[in-house]
């Protein structure tokens, strides 16, 4: 058996990389990332699937499963790349609040359907992000202050196994594999379709608001002020930005679960800072949540870095400010807490975070950039050493990161033993690996 059989196999187009078009299908997200893998299957349907995995088993390959490849890792040498986007269909079943998505799904479609309903999925700040990269990692967004990872509003999980066999996983049927999946990185099936809860969204407050960078330590203060009482409807990102060729500037992105008059109370403090460049806080269709940030939806060459901060003090923002954003593009501070730090007792695989901040670092990810970007972040780092912890949100890793950063010893041990026991002949390898 040869990877040429592979065509003879599947309904969906096979690419090997003789073939024009083999690189474009490779491509990930972050065009930084080199995907080096034997064959990029594109799976017409659940059926297709099945049939490739049967056919990894045999074959003693390995699969990897990207929707849109936005948290690929590069780490997939030989591997076959599952591409699943055209598994996109969506249904919301607005009477039991639940939408059902095909593993190629985005956030953005769930979002759409969701909204004119008056109901929300727990998406992230991305809406071309698909629903099920995003949530096997955990998934942290707009409204994990108030219901935790997107992880845990999984109700079940439609796979193909080790052996490709197809199933359906709840806590009913098979509690270890469905703790695992909700946040354990995929590293244990083929997902080709989910089940999640929605959440009422009557109102959403929010919006950015922008202002010159020499207005930086006021906001930041007001960010310490907000985030030392927000509720955990409210949720509140400071940015230092530093766009290429424009002058640096600092923001607050805001999401407030709630009508606009308290959402406006919330964050009154905003309003004594003078010098705004724009402002753009209202009512937010739920559809629309992506324009808050208004990250870039096109695949673009970038290298990110996050880390868990302990907390937030006087000091550290000392650190922080001392020092100019370039050559990065944004350094930014996202409020954690709420329910991320207390999940309920049926939570998968992400467990707790006890940080109540999250850093992000982004930086340029060009061949004359690259080396600039990745010393800048790890100054910052070090410069915070003793304010960071050393764990990250499974979503949050990047190349050169492992799947241990993620998870508590006695969490890794159980994942790595349920890998073990469903996938002994590893036909499935997920970004960050879990024996990896």
């Amino acid at each position: 058996m040869t990877i040429n059989d592979l065509r003879g196999v599947l309904k969906g187009r096979v690419l090997l990389a003789d073939d024009d078009g083999f690189e474009q299908a490779a491509t990930a997200w972050n065009l930084t990332v080199r995907q080096p893998v034997a064959a990029v299957a594109e799976a017409a349907d659940a059926d297709d699937v099945a049939a490739l995995v049967r056919y990894a088993r045999r074959a003693g390959m390995t699969v990897t499963a990207q929707p849109s490849g936005h948290g690929a890792s590069g780490d997939v040498e030989g591997l076959i790349l599952l591409r699943t986007g055209l598994l996109n269909e969506v249904e919301v079943r607005a009477e039991e609040r639940v939408v059902r998505v095909g593993a190629g799904v985005k956030w953005g479609q769930v979002l759409a359907a969701a909204g004119p309903l008056g109901l929300t999925g727990l998406s992230g700040s991305a809406l071309g992000v698909s629903v099920t990269g995003y949530t096997l990692g955990g998934g942290v967004g707009w409204f994990s202050r108030k219901y935790g990872f997107g992880s845990d509003s999984v109700r079940a999980i439609d796979i193909v196994d080790a052996d490709g066999e197809p199933g359906r996983v709840t806590a009913e049927s098979d509690p270890e594999l469905f703790w695992a999946l909700r946040g354990g990185g995929g590293d244990f099936a083929v997902v080709t379709a989910l089940e999640l809860e929605l959440y009422p969204m009557p109102v959403l407050y929010g919006g950015r608001v922008i202002w010159p960078e020499h207005r930086t330590r006021e906001v930041y203060d007001a960010f310490l002020e907000i985030t030392a009482e927000a509720p955990r409807e409210l949720s509140v990102w400071i940015n230092r930005l530093q766009p290429p060729g424009a002058s640096p500037m600092v923001t607050l992105d805001l999401a407030y679960l709630g009508e606009a008059a308290q959402g406006e109370d919330l964050l009154a403090r905003i309003d004594k800072i003078e010098g705004a460049i724009s402002d753009s806080r209202g009512v937010v269709p739920v559809a629309d949540l992506g324009d808050i940030t208004a990250e870039p939806t096109d695949p673009a060459p970038s290298i990110a870095r996050a880390e868990l901060l302990t907390g937030l003090d006087a000091d550290a923002v000392e650190l922080l400010l001392a020092k100019p954003v370039e050559p990065l593009i944004n350094v930014q501070i996202r409020h954690l807490g709420g329910a991320l730090a207390e999940p309920g007792g049926g939570a998968g695989a992400s467990g707790a975070v006890a940080e109540p901040y999250l850093l992000g670092l982004l930086g340029l990810g060009l061949p004359h950039a690259a080396d600039a970007t990745r010393a800048k972040q790890a100054e910052v780092v070090a410069d915070l050493e003793t304010y960071i912890s050393g764990r990250k949100p499974y979503t949050m890793l990047s190349p050169g990161d492992t799947a241990a950063k993620s998870f508590s010893g006695s969490a890794l041990a159980r994942l790595r033993e349920i890998k073990r026991a469903r996938d002994p002949h590893n036909v499935f390898r997920a970004n960050y690996p879990v024996l990896g």
